[in-house]
């Protein structure tokens, strides 16, 4: 979900060889969830190995990170920890969607509708244990790293960007953007075309010159983002985008803007404490290595049953050792 803030930004497009030689923070659950929602069958039903165990993720995790070695990109995934008390009620609110795609799903199948069938499947996604552990299993076998972050996964993809340890941020969700991110990119999880053969673009949103475009600061930003809502507040009945910042232009500040809006500027004290000082960790080590192809076979070819000369033809794309810059500590160096 993230807090909407497409309306008031105009992201450049990029593509993979665009990103050659520069390390990149994904969120890992956003992408996972884009993966579990898109790779299913015509019904919505989602693809399984003998055993039951779910496998789209496995598939869009290892094609769309092949894809990005292959071109010389670096991803460092990054998973959420515990999620905010202040998500409480956005999860809930989560969990109903599922409960009612699930039932909007059974009545399109019975209705034969397949089309809506799949539609409404993808609504029902869920990260389990199993998915998480498989993939990171995955990615430590084609030696990318990743990343436990103590909370928000996007608040640490953004903490290590700012930090000059990723060039930047990858999600789906704006929210990147409040908790301080340098760059955002976005789509990054998008597959490549069907019928061209080339990658999906990419949108990127550098954050200095979006707030230089909305003449507000980073903090205003964030409260652009409370009068809208966001994952962790919902927002200001009757503001949208467009509203919230028409207040924020004022520049009357935090507590005044918001009590102008109808809001306890008190209560939401706290979700811009969240924003401004989230919880992350700089216990993490970036380090690309070449891929384990016996560690790549026992876990999608035994493990799951995929067909071992799919397995062996992206095996063949993955660099033969470590990238030249994938044990460097600083991005300095790219600009």
């Amino acid at each position: 979900m993230g807090v909407k803030l497409r309306d008031l930004v105009h992201p450049e497009t990029l593509h993979l060889s665009d990103l050659k030689g520069k390390r990149i923070a994904i969120d890992a659950y956003n992408m996972l969830y884009q993966f579990l929602a898109t790779i299913r069958q015509a019904d919505g039903q989602p693809f399984t190995d003998p055993q039951g165990h779910v496998t789209g993720h496995l598939v869009g995790l290892l094609y769309r990170t092949a894809s990005m070695l292959e071109r010389g990109v670096l991803p460092a995934y990054v998973f959420d920890g515990k999620p905010s008390d202040l998500k409480s009620s956005t999860l809930r609110a989560r969990a109903l969607v599922k409960e009612r795609a699930q039932q909007a799903w059974d009545d399109a199948l019975a209705a034969g509708d397949l089309e809506l069938a799949r539609k409404k499947a993808a609504q029902t996604s869920r990260l389990t244990r199993e998915v998480v552990a498989d993939a990171q299993a995955l990615l430590e076998a084609m030696g990318v790293p990743w990343v436990q972050a103590p909370s928000e996964g996007e608040a640490q993809a953004a903490f290590m960007a700012r930090r000059g340890d990723v060039w930047a941020a990858a999600s789906e969700d704006y929210d990147t953007l409040l908790f301080g991110a340098k760059r955002l990119l976005r789509g990054l999880g998008a597959a490549r075309s069907a019928t061209r053969g080339e990658d999906a673009p990419v949108e990127y949103l550098e954050v200095e010159k979006v707030l230089q475009a909305l003449g507000i600061a980073q903090e205003e930003l964030i409260l652009v983002g409370v009068l809208v809502g966001t994952d962790f507040n919902e927002g200001v009945r009757g503001i949208g985008p467009k509203k919230a910042m028409k207040l924020v232009l004022e520049h009357k500040g935090w507590r005044e803007t918001l009590a102008l809006a109808g809001a306890d500027p008190d209560a939401l004290e706290v979700v811009r404490d969240l924003f401004l000082r989230p919880s992350t960790t700089e216990d993490y080590r970036l380090r690309w290595g070449g891929h384990d192809e016996a560690k790549l076979r026992a876990l999608l070819v035994e493990g799951h049953g995929f067909a071992e000369d799919r397995v062996r033809k992206v095996v063949d794309r993955l660099p033969k050792g470590p990238p030249p810059s994938g044990t460097q500590t600083s991005l300095e160096a790219f600009g």
